[in-house]
């Protein structure tokens, strides 16, 4: 497995200015009415729902298109793109920019630096994914961005500077001082802003302290991975060469790590405690639900733990049978990775234990524990609630090009989707 260092200066990170799509705000209710999640946070089907009805010009109906067929999904984003850019719904800027963005709640503050980055393939070290795909979402992202010609949302990425008000951070710095371009907060109590960086000096400043940097994908390896899709399909040079990202210094902004939650749609929590009895520890405790968490969170510091949910009870199972884990683990990776407790819930209960395929019928992917919980109450099946990993691990896999399993972290705050989008006809 490769080990990527730091990248030499000019091989690194290359972000360019581009033309941002941003609404007309005369013509839409509010900027928050038409934001919403990312495409893969959206709760469906009551957050799909919400947003469409928040307002008739929401974003969530360009990145969740609802049609029969996805070829009829795919044309609907494409129509009502045209028509909004037609109806001056959208409209792109007069210059290319780099742009500033800002997220706050409470004590909370996030700022970085959204643009178009070149696209680089995980061997070059310069971007690290670090979890794997799934294809059929990448066709799907895929699919809708070919029909769109349009790159409708931010990946997150981070990097880390020397925690020093030079380079990009000191351009950040200064840019947040002058009025931004708008100032809007959404329903989950973030303010957001966001400004523009047309002028060449400071361009070339965030530009020639990035060309050093290394990022790590913290948000959007779906999208990334749709990114180099359609870049090899397209010629080069041209505007399918780069991505939209959003890049947070998190030496200067650091950002939120959580779990990603599994329900299992077939799986009736009895049914799981039973196939667990004997391998597992395994203990009722009581909620209500942050409780639970607490307890969960206290046994994770030990070794691997899960809490599981859907009875309207919570169950705590843990310090896993050793030698279950030496016959379930793969041991071609490094021990940090053989530990974490999403390849133990992969690996051992999902592949081994259970027998559950990785199939959207067989599993849903759910950041929120309390819409995880409700999910399988719902439909009779298991909530497995997970303890989230430390950026740390993360990033030291990512560098020795070490995949975790899909859907292991969630960094946050995500970026609101509907601020600023790329049109490629413009770039």
């Amino acid at each position: 497995m490769s080990n990527h260092g730091r990248p030499e200066e000019d091989h690194g990170l290359r972000l360019s200015p581009f033309r941002g799509l941003r609404y007309v705000p005369e013509r839409v209710g509010s900027l928050a009415a038409v934001t919403s999640p990312p495409y893969d946070v959206v709760v469906r089907p009551d957050g799909l729902s919400h947003l469409e009805s928040a307002d008739p010009h929401n974003i969530v109906r360009l990145i969740l298109p609802q049609a029969a067929t996805p070829a009829d999904r795919n044309r609907q984003a494409a129509e009502t793109l045209h028509r909004w850019l037609s109806d001056g719904v959208l409209a792109p800027d007069r210059e290319p920019a780099l742009y500033v963005y800002e997220q706050r709640k409470g004590d909370l503050l996030q700022r970085g630096v959204i643009g178009a980055l070149a696209l680089t393939p995980p061997s070059d070290g310069i971007v690290l994914p670090h979890e794997d795909v799934m294809p059929h979402v990448v066709a799907d992202r895929a699919g809708l961005m070919r029909a769109t010609a349009a790159n409708l949302e931010p990946l997150l990425l981070t990097y880390r500077s020397g925690g020093k008000a030079t380079g990009a951070t000191a351009v950040i710095d200064r840019t947040i001082l002058r009025s931004p371009l708008l100032a809007t907060t959404t329903e989950d109590g973030f303010s957001h802003r966001l400004w523009s960086i047309t002028d060449p000096t400071e361009l070339a400043e965030v530009t020639s302290d990035l060309s050093t940097r290394q990022a790590l994908i913290a948000d959007g390896h779906h999208r990334w991975a749709t990114y180099l899709r359609l870049k090899s399909e397209h010629p080069s040079p041209g505007p399918w060469d780069s991505g939209l990202v959003l890049l947070i210094d998190t030496a200067r902004y650091p950002l939120q790590v959580r779990a990603i939650h599994r329900v299992l749609h077939r799986l009736p929590v009895a049914d799981a405690m039973a196939a667990v009895a004997g391998t597992f520890r395994v203990r009722k405790i009581p909620g209500p639900l942050p409780q639970a968490l607490d307890e969960l969170a206290e046994a994770a510091t030990a070794g691997n733990a899960f809490l599981l949910a859907g009875d309207g009870a919570f169950h705590l199972i843990d310090r896993p049978d050793e030698a279950l884990l030496a016959r379930t683990i793969p041991r071609d990776h490094p021990a940090a990775w053989q530990t974490l407790d999403a390849t133990v819930l992969h690996a051992t209960l999902l592949d081994h234990v259970w027998s559950i395929p990785d199939a959207p019928e067989d599993i849903a992917y759910i950041h929120d524990t309390e819409a995880a919980v409700t999910h399988a109450e719902r439909h009779g099946g298991t909530a497995v609630l997970i303890h989230p990993v430390r950026e740390e691990i993360v990033r030291d896999l990512a560098r020795q090009g070490v995949m975790m399993p899909r859907k292991s972290t969630s960094f946050g705050p995500k970026p609101a989707t509907g601020l600023v989008l790329r049109s490629l006809d413009l770039s």
